[in-house]
């Protein structure tokens, strides 16, 4: 038996959106169950999100940290954020967020992984990607603002982030799954077995 998700979708009998907001909105969605009873289901919708591990000369990776408002606590994370623009090329997107976030830019580039954070509740998808050989980006650095006005950046050991995350001492998602998944790979077949940074990604399709 294969261990591979595989994309489904049940019989929905009606549909509303009681919630709109700036960047996601709240769905409810009735469900045929496989017994022929119907559940309500609430979810956010989200446009998705992209993430990016970048690691530098010296096995650091780059890392943040802000304050997260719903789980009062200031999180070290990597760089991510929305894709704001429907069929957006997330490759741009990642691109984009290491700049405006860490003033940063890198040559290399590969998909790490995909995972969906919250599937219980949320549609968010979100792609993690690899980078490295980093260099400073020239010129002003992206205006910030909000609680990204408020952030510190960092260049943090590999094996220190996966002590954290082991230890429960690091929560953020995509630097949990994203150190991780790293550590696995440097120990596998080796980042250069990744998947290409413009592999597909059936969970938000993109234009090339």
């Amino acid at each position: 038996m294969a261990i591979k998700d595989t994309p489904e979708e049940w019989q929905v009998t009606a549909t509303a959106v009681p919630f709109t907001g700036n960047k996601t909105s709240v769905r409810t969605d009735d469900v045929v169950m496989p017994d022929g009873n119907v559940v309500r289901r609430d979810y956010q919708v989200h446009p998705g999100s992209v993430a990016v591990l970048a690691l530098d000369e010296n096995d650091r990776v780059l890392v943040i940290r802000q304050y997260r408002h719903p789980v009062r606590h200031r999180l070290w994370e990597i760089p991510a954020g929305l894709l704001d623009v429907p069929g957006e090329n997330p490759l741009s997107a990642a691109q984009r967020e290491l700049y405006e976030e860490a003033h940063v830019k890198a040559e290399e580039w590969h998909v790490l992984t995909d995972v969906y954070p919250t599937p219980g509740g949320c549609d968010e998808a979100v792609r993690i990607f690899f980078a490295r050989d980093l260099s400073d980006v020239e010129g002003e650095r992206f205006e910030v603002e909000e609680e990204e006005a408020d952030m510190e950046l960092a260049r943090v050991p590999l094996r220190d982030l996966v002590r954290g995350v082991l230890a429960g001492e690091l929560h953020n998602t995509c630097l949990a799954v994203g150190v991780l998944a790293l550590s696995a790979a440097l120990t596998g077949d080796g980042v250069e077995a990744l998947r290409p940074a413009d592999a597909p990604w059936p969970a938000r399709p993109f234009e090339a």
